[in-house]
This record gives structure tokens, sequence and C-alpha cells, in this order.
């Protein structure tokens, strides 16, 4: 099955303002054609401007965004995602999803899924899918909206953090798993194991982190402000990992979480 999420995007999360319009179109230029955004970002517009001054046909692009908890409402789900449109200076994104399960907002995942459903069947959105859920509230989603509606699950998800009980559930379900925060904000990158295995590849410990990640199975939004980065992240799909080292890397697990925000996130699976 062909995965609907683009192996390698470049992520935004924190970037704002012209340090975001550069790494976009700079990412762009260097040969990225999926982009990561969200409304929480404050920085769609900008995104959206990047994309324009790129002048790359809005065919060849995949624009994921992600809905914020204030508008899961059915009187505001749509209308926040026509903004999100308007700012990205597009009439659909390739994917939107619902960014945290915010459980204590007391919406419910069924009433939220059928919410973001409806922007699908208006032709807003190509596909939809799921953030920060755990298995409880996938299968939760899966019943609300089916199978076929769930693209992704973004989670976080690095050495240090290998969810495999979540992982291992949404790939018997054939969804997506996009991994953010794969370099575990930089802690991994001093990581000896991933520095020893880096040297055998003449490789960066950050491109292992990212080739662990993609022979994973996972798709990657590593985002960077620097071209030489952007470029190094996507380098990433050339290296091939050995049995005995992806099994190094598996031992790196240390249920390290870096995003984990009161009332936003679910109990985890562990």
């Amino acid at each position: 099955m062909t995965n609907i999420v683009p192996q390698f995007g470049v992520g935004t999360f924190r970037l704002t303002g012209q340090t975001v319009i550069d790494s976009v179109k700079t990412a762009l230029d260097v040969g990225y054609r999926a982009v990561d955004t969200a409304q929480i970002y404050g920085n769609e517009a900008e995104v959206g401007q990047a994309i324009a001054e790129s002048h790359i046909h809005r065919d060849d692009l995949f624009i994921t965004t992600k809905i914020w908890t204030d508008h899961y409402q059915a009187d505001k789900l749509i209308p926040s995602l026509k903004d999100s449109l308007q700012k990205l200076g597009t009439d659909a994104v390739n994917l939107t999803l619902i960014h945290w399960p915010a459980p204590s907002l007391g919406i419910s995942v069924a009433e939220m899924m059928h919410n973001l459903l409806e922007a699908k069947k208006l032709g807003l959105t190509e596909h939809i899918g799921i953030s920060n859920f755990n298995i409880d509230l996938s299968q939760q989603a899966i019943a609300a909206v089916g199978l076929e509606n769930i693209a992704t699950n973004q989670i976080e998800l690095s050495p240090y953090l290998q969810n495999d009980k979540l992982v291992n559930f949404l790939q018997s379900q054939n969804i997506d798993v996009t991994s953010y925060m794969t370099l575990a904000y930089g802690k991994v990158l001093n990581d000896p194991t991933l520095t020893e295995i880096a040297k055998q590849h003449q490789a960066s410990s950050a491109q292992i982190a990212l080739a662990w990640a993609l022979q994973k199975g996972f798709a990657v939004i590593p985002s960077s402000t620097k071209r030489e980065n952007l470029i190094a992240n996507l380098k990433a799909q050339e290296i091939q990992l050995s049995a005995e080292e992806m099994q190094l890397i598996a031992q790196l697990e240390r249920n390290g979480r870096e995003v984990d925000p009161e009332n936003l996130a679910p109990q985890w699976d562990v």
C-alpha cells in the first residue's frame, strides 16, 4: 500500500516571520515538495508567501495544516480552515489534522472527526487525519469516520521515544505514521551510539536518526533555517542502516517525551 503522506517534508514549528519564509523557500529550492504547518504556529500566511514566491506548481506540492483546539466545534472548524486556505494561498490543502485530542475540552473524538470529514466533503482538504492521538483515541477516530478517512497520525517519535505500542497499532491498520521531533530538539545529536553509526556511514548523527525513522516506515518533517542542513536532512534518504544498526538504535528507547502539554495531550500508551 502506498503512503498518502510523502516520506520527507519540511516542518515549520517555531519558525515565524521572515525566518519561515526563507526556510520554506530554501527547502523548496533544494527539492522538498511537502510542507507541514499548523494554525497555532501563526505562520500559515508566511508559508503561503514562500510557496507563492517559489513558483512551484501547486499540484507538485503536499501541504499539511492542523486545526487548533479552539476550532473543533461544528460552527468553527470549517471557517477556520477556510481562513488557513486563504493565508496559504490555495483552494485546498492536501492534509488537515486534528492537532491535539484535548480531552479537557469536552468535545468527543467523534464530533471533531465528523466536523473534519465535512471539510473533506466540501473539497477544502484532500485527506484528513489526526495528531497526538493514543491507541484508544485513534480507535475512536476510526470508529467515527472510517479507516479510509484517517491518512496519518502525526506523533512525536525519536530514537529516545519510539512509542512501539502506538506505532505497531497504526501500522497494523495501514495508517501512515508521521514522526515529528525526530531529533528530540537536538538531544539525540550527541548520542554516542548514533555518532558511532554516523562515522560508519560518513554521515551526521542527525542523518542517522532520520534514516532510522524512514527505515521504520515513518514520514519525517524536520525543520531547519540553514540551507546546508536542509540539504543534509534530505540526504538521509540515501542511507541504508543494517539490521544490527537498527537494533542498536532500538535500544536507545527511554520514553524521552519532549512535548506533553497539559489538557491537550492524551494518556500515552507505555
